[in-house]
């Protein structure tokens, strides 16, 4: 079963930009989709402007924009983009992600422009008006751009929470349990750890203390951090930190030879010769020769399915 992630309409292709375009991404149609089920949407069609339209752009409060035609403020649009983003906005529960199409009046998440009374926009970017509704209802959704997704750091981040959060979902949709978070914590405990070691210890000692919590009220508490450390990016360093963990499960089956091999190999990953999928590749290799059931459960090694080659430039 593919995971739902909610896409800006145009990005798949579809001509329902202002100018009757698209801003098709090969990387979602080609690459993603493979995993992903996009749930296209585009806010201004659906909000009732038309194909092609006249442009439009906010005005005004950073935070309470107002929407009108560009160069011409007295068509307001503000109302019916606002109240179709607000009601669309709390149906998408079933999603695990969403990829906004950057820089847009409704839809983009972290650059969108906010025009002032002196024709300039404001200093602070905004957020577009279906791109806030929506996370403002769906606060730990992993929503990301597409621009930003040709980052292979920010794509390697979002594509793990979006697992991250279907995985949970799933684990959801079953009876939960003080057991069942315990056993989700551990298997997303180099994950966690190559995001933000400190962070992983707080989540550590939220379970610890589980019994003092409804299973409602420890699932909500510990799924929020456990998103909210997931957004962190990993690092380089945070990265080798995991993998010399992961080689201390080896030493006592491992030859000399194979040692000295595996340690070479993080080295060079450490030291920018070599992207990550070389020494988590070696590592699994082990791992299959000499099977440890803990790190067998471990969702670092393979958080995302191999063929999206998410850890080849990283």
């Amino acid at each position: 079963m593919k995971i739902k992630v909610g896409i800006s309409s145009c990005l798949l292709g579809n001509e329902v930009r202002f100018d009757g375009g698209h801003k098709h991404s090969h990387l979602c149609t080609d690459t993603l989709s493979r995993y992903f089920q996009f749930v296209p949407e585009c806010p201004e069609v659906s909000s009732g402007m038309s194909i092609p339209r006249r442009p439009i752009r906010l005005i005004g409060d950073i935070h309470e924009p107002k929407v009108v035609a560009v160069h011409d403020n007295s068509l307001d649009y503000t109302d019916q983009l606002k109240t179709f983003s607000q009601n669309k906005a709390q149906l998408l529960d079933d999603l695990c992600g969403y990829i906004f199409m950057q820089k847009s009046p409704s839809c983009g998440v972290f650059r969108v422009k906010v025009f002032q009374e002196s024709g300039h926009p404001a200093a602070d970017p905004g957020r577009g008006v279906y791109a806030r509704a929506v996370m403002a209802a769906n606060p730990l959704l992993p929503v990301e751009e597409s621009g930003r997704l040709e980052d292979a750091v920010l794509r390697e981040s979002f594509v793990t929470r979006v697992f991250a959060y279907h995985n949970w979902q799933q684990l959801k949709k079953k009876e939960l349990s003080y057991k069942a978070i315990l056993e989700f914590h551990a298997s997303y405990k180099y994950c966690l750890m190559a995001r933000a070691p400190t962070h992983y210890v707080e989540l550590g000692r939220l379970l610890s203390d589980a019994g003092q919590h409804t299973i409602n009220d420890l699932a909500e508490r510990y799924f929020s951090l456990l998103m909210e450390n997931l957004s962190i990016l990993a690092t380089r360093k945070t990265h080798t930190n995991v993998l010399m963990h992961l080689q201390g499960y080896l030493k006592k089956v491992l030859s000399a030879k194979e040692k000295q091999e595996l340690a070479s190999i993080i080295e060079q990953y450490r030291t920018h010769q070599v992207p990550l999928i070389v020494p988590i590749t070696l590592l699994k290799h082990h791992f299959n020769n000499h099977p440890d059931p803990y790190i067998a459960k471990q969702a670092y090694l393979q958080p995302y399915p191999d063929d999206l080659s998410l850890r080849n430039a990283i």
